[in-house]
């Protein structure tokens, strides 16, 4: 289900037909409520390889593949971190371009040029941002998203958010971004984890006044059909190369606390985020693995080297973050000097929590500190939430 409780900040495309399943529908699937807003404008499609639309044999084809194809005029694609076919490293310069199958020019927003430029948007007419997220604050994808919808506001062209489920959105949690850690792995001020989907993330862009000089962005959301922040999603499709499946999405919000430290996350293996080890680890792990460069990890942590750790692929699916791991390590490393490298504090958001695991506080302390901005939080995202 869903509701539009944000009229001014955002216009939700309603079905214009019965809906007769109880079958979750992605909003790129709803070409017909759709399709009359694109037809005889010039098309910007900020898009990667999760930008598709399923057929009833769970096959599926690009949206830039179906659009074309439905004559709709895409002129340009704009590409995210790991590039529009998602097969660069996390951090990895991506280039412009041009589609080898339509054409197309590609156009990089990772790297220095993180916003559409005035004149790469030249000659466009509405953007659509359609990508898979996985609801933690510091994977860019939201990062790309405000800048999309700031340059689309400076630029007087509208925007549409293709919704997409988010596999982490049973659960909130984590420290809130304090601003004076702002960066292109968290610019707002939510939590790590924060329970809401893409487009509903955009909406509170919008709402809360988070553009530049707090522009609005003319926002119009497609939502998901038969939704709900309890609705478990099955990613079909790898969202980028060091998320292979459901177990590594669950985990990530807890295990990249470790890419601040010197402990590798299995960059470099088949278990990314699925694992944990460092070559710096004492005591009474009973794991290890030695990363060497692979597809979506080119220069991994700890090449080559044999780093002792733990295997997490068979844990249970967290309902929150996970410390331990993290509270562990630390205590684990002989020299804790070298621990953490100067990202730690960017992904925590503060330098508070660094600090807490140096003075030994308790992991029931840790999350105390947390509670009243959690608390503003919630009462914030209630505002823009699509659905129950």
């Amino acid at each position: 289900m869903f509701s539009c409780k944000t009229t001014k900040i955002v216009k939700v495309v309603e079905p214009t037909e019965p809906i007769k399943s109880t079958q979750l529908i992605i909003a790129a699937n709803r070409t017909p409520n759709y399709l009359p807003l694109l037809m005889g404008k010039n098309i910007g499609l900020v898009a990667n390889q999760t930008s598709v639309i399923f057929k009833k044999d769970n096959s599926y084809s690009h949206l830039v593949d179906s659009l074309v194809s439905l004559n709709i005029a895409v002129k340009k694609v704009y590409a995210p971190e790991h590039g529009f076919r998602g097969d660069a490293d996390a951090g990895e310069l991506i280039t412009d371009g041009m589609d080898k199958k339509t054409g197309i020019p590609i156009i990089s927003l990772y790297g220095n040029n993180k916003k559409p430029s005035p004149e790469q948007l030249k000659g466009i007419d509405l953007i659509i941002f359609d990508m898979q997220d996985v609801g933690v604050r510091f994977y860019t994808y939201i990062s790309t998203l405000h800048y999309v919808m700031e340059a689309c506001a400076e630029n007087d062209i509208p925007l549409i958010v293709f919704d997409r489920p988010n596999p982490n959105a049973h659960y909130i949690d984590g420290p809130v971004l304090e601003q004076s850690y702002n960066s292109f792995v968290g610019m707002h001020p939510i939590p790590v984890v924060y329970g809401m989907t893409i487009g509903e993330y955009a909406a509170m862009i919008n709402g809360e006044k988070w553009l530049k000089n707090e522009l609005k962005c003319d926002l119009t959301v497609v939502p998901l059909i038969n939704y709900s922040y309890q609705t478990f999603y099955s990613l079909p499709i790898k969202p980028s190369p060091n998320l292979p499946n459901d177990q590594a999405i669950n985990l990530y919000p807890s295990l990249c606390f470790f890419e601040g430290t010197n402990v590798s996350v299995g960059r470099g293996t088949e278990k990314q985020f699925q694992i944990y080890g460092s070559p710096f680890l004492t005591g009474n792990y009973q794991y290890n693995f030695t990363p060497k460069p692979n597809y979506g990890a080119k220069s991994p942590v700890h090449d080559g080297k044999k780093c002792l750790g733990e295997n997490l692929e068979n844990h249970p699916r967290l309902t929150a973050l996970n410390l331990d791991w993290l509270i562990e390590a630390y205590k684990s490393t002989v020299d804790k000097t070298q621990f953490f490298n100067n990202f730690f504090d960017k992904l925590a958001g503060n330098s508070t929590l660094q600090e807490q695991i140096k003075q030994d506080k308790s992991i029931e302390e840790i999350r105390d500190s947390w509670h009243d901005d959690l608390k503003s939080f919630k009462k914030i995202r209630k505002k823009y939430l699509l659905y129950d």
